[in-house]
């Protein structure tokens, strides 16, 4: 099986060497880019499991990089920055990263990281319109799909299709989101509840993390987002999808006629 491959965007060589050097360690394939522009140009053109990424690149904004990036792709990304502010934090998160380490950091922390993201998100993104037709099918045929509201989830696919039939765009983390409540339709969950089944980290009161996602992920699936009739508040406690969900199975499947 090959090495999953890590793309590490920093534009210190100092840290793009140390982290070269503790993840090939561990048996992962590593490419290096140290702006904007290279991290893209990589993004496109090779098979990436997974990117860490600087907030600050310099003369560029590794914001806008993750920004960028999730227009092309749902590659799993791990933001490592030394700003500790909880604004950019969250609106990391908002852009889709997976994950948020701050500098100094220890390397076995950025690993276990690294290792806990890949094996939430599978074996990393792919790019949009990356796959053969004949990779599609096959996944199609295994892949349970869950209906909602008019809505059609594939969760092995991250995919989410609109009441139209068109893909909705969300990031491997808004999809984690939504595939919790689709586990748990009509279950009160807690802020806690959610951090915890999402793979993110400890949540306290004041931060507005869990809510920030639940916003993003509203304006996807709701059909007014400012009156949410399928993400409900329910006040003091947490949220609830208040919808009916029908699960079908690949064996649900009907068969079909050649």
């Amino acid at each position: 099986m090959p090495a999953q491959t890590i793309l590490v965007v920093e534009d210190d060589p100092k840290i793009r060497t140390l982290l070269r050097n503790v993840l090939e360690g561990e048996g992962f394939a590593v490419l290096e880019a140290a702006n904007f522009n290279d991290a893209l140009s990589t993004v496109k053109t090779q098979r990436i499991d997974l990117i860490t990424l600087d907030i600050n690149l310099g003369a560029d904004s590794g914001l806008e990089l993750a920004r960028e990036v999730r227009r092309h792709s749902t590659i799993p990304m791990v933001m490592v920055t030394g700003k500790n502010d909880v604004i950019d934090r969250v609106v990391g998160l908002e852009l889709g990263a997976d994950d948020y380490i701050t500098k100094p950091f220890h390397v076995r922390e950025v690993v276990a990281r690294i290792r806990s993201v890949l094996r939430r998100t599978g074996a990393g993104g792919v790019v949009q319109d990356g796959r053969s037709a004949q990779q599609s099918v096959e996944t199609a045929k295994q892949s349970a799909q869950y209906l909602f509201d008019g809505l059609t989830a594939t969760p092995d696919r991250f995919e989410l299709l609109d009441r139209a039939g068109s893909d909705c765009g969300l990031t491997s983390g808004d999809f984690r989101l939504l595939a919790v409540f689709l586990e748990r339709p009509k279950r009160v969950l807690s802020r806690d509840q959610l951090m915890d089944l999402t793979g993110g980290q400890s949540w306290s009161p004041l931060d507005r993390t869990v809510d920030n996602q639940i916003a993003r992920l509203r304006k996807k699936v709701e059909r007014d987002p400012s009156d949410p009739k399928l993400i409900k508040t329910v006040r003091g406690v947490g949220y609830t999808l208040a919808c009916d969900v029908q699960s079908i199975q690949p064996s649900d499947a009907p068969a079909n006629n050649v």
